[in-house]
């Protein structure tokens, strides 16, 4: 088995074969956004220096930014302790939302008591 196989055997897929990735940009650590990987979407990520995704709604893969232009180049990948999401450091050209923000994650403030100082 080649050292990428057994890096992609680690992961624990869910019942439709996929594992969450989490997506930060790799050197400001801001969370991007949130996609879904199966095996073979792993192992094109790992080898080809470009992230790909699985679309559940498409049922197909997609390499982020083949249309848009706003392209994730993979800098690390990591496993989390349970095996059963991924954490994708990537430098990212442009929005990396399909509605065209910087991030998935500035659309609503679900107003969380700051656990801190509340």
């Amino acid at each position: 088995m080649s050292d990428v196989e057994t890096r992609i055997a680690q992961v624990v897929w869910n019942a439709d074969g996929l594992a969450p990735a989490i997506v930060q940009q790799w050197d400001t650590r801001e969370v991007l956004m949130l996609a879904w990987v199966d095996a073979e979407a792993l192992r094109r990520t790992l080898t080809t220096g470009r992230v790909t995704y699985w679309s559940r709604s498409r049922q197909e893969y997609w390499r982020k930014g083949d249309t848009s232009g706003n392209i994730q180049r993979i800098r690390e990948a990591r496993l989390d302790c349970d095996g059963d999401a991924i954490l994708l450091l990537v430098d990212q050209t442009g929005p990396a939302c399909h509605t065209g923000t910087r991030t998935c994650f500035d659309a609503s403030d679900l107003e969380a008591v700051d656990g801190v100082t509340g």
